[in-house]
């Protein structure tokens, strides 16, 4: 059996051996390589443990001169019974294979970790928005249950108006989003670290102005002002996947863009003088950030791929984002049309939506048309929550997994490859990230000297991010062949 660090260490390798020698036994013994894979051995037929040894197989190959850690001394030797000793004249048995010859390289799966999400629900507070607002109270304890039996971190943000039912801002008929437990807390409050909500009026065609002006806190867009509320980036975590759903029955206005049902007829007016035009759908990502065209009064934020949101540590905050949104769209092909009545008296809906379809196409969001009333919501939240769980980007850095039976931890022979959905690829190694190829990427160990690690540099980490979406994809390491270089 194996016995204290200190005790093994000095049967193994006495005063009278090398002092490196002891050192790996006692290293050995005190496992600061075990989860790394390393194999042990101790000698057949022996009442304890007389000697560090590693196990091996495979093909044959040259013989390779012994490191002088794995040579065992004359003191050590006691018989024919030692079945795995190792000597100055003969090589180290090697399940590892060199790359120029032929090798026997297996595969282990890397635990590959996912990050956490961060879902901004952004719900429309209009009169007409009742009957939705009813749907998103009563859904989201379910989809957040669905998100918990994926096993991922997730935070649920939502922006609108907090309590019960109807109420009356700056003279206008509002309804209010109370989100019940087990989700939010009770009485409509809070619910950390899972559930947050912001007080924001969400007006009918302003949603996408207001998270760029309350993400940012402009002027306009703080808490007391019309439009805006309380801060909330820090609500975001730097390294979660971010995705948006946006809930309403109208269209987010966009200079020169449709105000009505009609998306060829009357557009909204942007000539304030000296403004920065907010006229695209992806203004919402890369807005300069300005004062609005809209109103003089008011000051819009940068969008959120702008470099204001780029991290020193962890890059762009909304990097890889996804928006979703359930909204009055009603054709795959024309976004001109609306799933109901549009724009009069009764209409079932204000505007087809074709700035949200537009953001929604762009990131692979997913949709559900407000017209459908009740049946809409469950299919709606499940696609939801499928596309989240899909989109959350894994960790780039794993850990190095042990190696199979009858293998061990060589730091030069470890083959990284991704198993994606589109097929493998062969991933090579670089020494350090600042080696990283910006065209074809690579991976490097976390610390060359005493690894624990396996990092994709970031064109490989993009590339796993893509194409690693569910547990029939991942990232494998391969023991036994020199590295494929980088």
């Amino acid at each position: 059996m194996v016995r204290d660090g200190d005790d093994l260490a000095n049967r193994i390798a006495p005063p009278a051996a090398s002092r490196y020698l002891r050192g790996m036994a006692f290293q050995a013994v005190r496992g600061a390589r075990w989860n790394d894979g390393m194999r042990w051995a101790r000698r057949a037929g022996a009442p304890s443990v007389g000697l560090v040894a590693l196990l091996a197989g495979g093909c044959k190959r040259d013989p390779v001169e012994a490191p002088d850690a794995y040579i065992v001394p004359t003191w050590a030797d006691t018989g024919p019974d030692d079945a795995f000793l190792v000597t100055p004249d003969a090589p180290l048995p090697d399940a590892n294979q060199d790359a120029s010859s032929e090798c026997a390289a297996r595969s282990v799966g890397a635990l590959v970790e996912r990050l956490p999400v961060d879902i901004i629900w952004v719900v429309d507070n209009s009169s007409s928005m009742a009957p939705a607002i009813a749907e998103v109270q009563a859904g989201m304890n379910a989809f957040a249950t669905r998100l918990g039996e994926s096993d991922l971190d997730y935070r649920l943000i939502l922006l609108s108006l907090r309590g019960v039912g109807e109420t009356t801002r700056a003279g206008s008929r509002r309804f209010q989003v109370c989100m019940p437990p087990p989700v939010g807390g009770a009485d409509c409050a809070d619910n950390p670290p899972r559930f947050y909500q912001i007080e924001v009026d969400i007006k009918s065609t302003q949603p996408l102005e207001q998270i760029l002006g309350t993400l940012a806190q402009t002027a306009g867009y703080t808490e007391g002002t019309d439009r805006g509320g309380p801060p909330w980036l820090e609500l975001l975590r730097p390294e979660a996947t971010k995705s948006f759903v946006v809930v309403t029955d109208d269209n987010a206005r966009l200079c020169d863009g449709p105000r009505t049902c009609d998306i060829t007829g009357s557009t909204w007016s942007c000539t304030l003088p000296g403004t920065t035009h907010f006229d695209q759908p992806e203004d919402f990502e890369t807005y300069p950030g300005s004062a609005s065209p809209f109103s003089s009064t008011v000051q819009l934020g940068p969008g959120i791929l702008s470099p204001a949101y780029d991290l020193p540590d962890t890059g762009p905050l909304f990097e890889g984002y996804v928006f979703n949104a359930i909204y009055g769209w009603g054709s795959e092909t024309d976004d001109g049309v609306a799933c109901g009545v549009c724009g009069t008296s009764g209409a079932e809906v204000s505007s087809p939506g074709p700035t949200y379809s537009a953001l929604v196409r762009r990131t692979s969001g997913v949709r559900a048309q407000i017209c459908d009333g009740p049946s809409a919501w469950g299919p709606f939240f499940d696609a939801l929550a499928t596309n989240v769980v899909e989109t959350s980007r894994i960790d780039c850095q794993v850990a190095i997994p042990t190696p199979p039976d009858g293998m061990f931890f060589i730091a030069d022979r470890v083959n990284v490859r991704i198993r994606g959905r589109d097929g493998n690829t062969d991933v090579g190694r670089v020494i350090g990230v600042g080696a990283c190829n910006p065209t074809t990427g690579g991976w490097y160990y976390d610390d060359e000297s005493s690894p624990m690690t396996i990092n994709l540099c970031p064109v490989s980490c993009d590339l796993a991010r893509d194409q690693v979406r569910s547990a029939a994809e991942g990232v494998d390491v391969s023991f036994g062949c020199d590295s494929l270089p980088g």
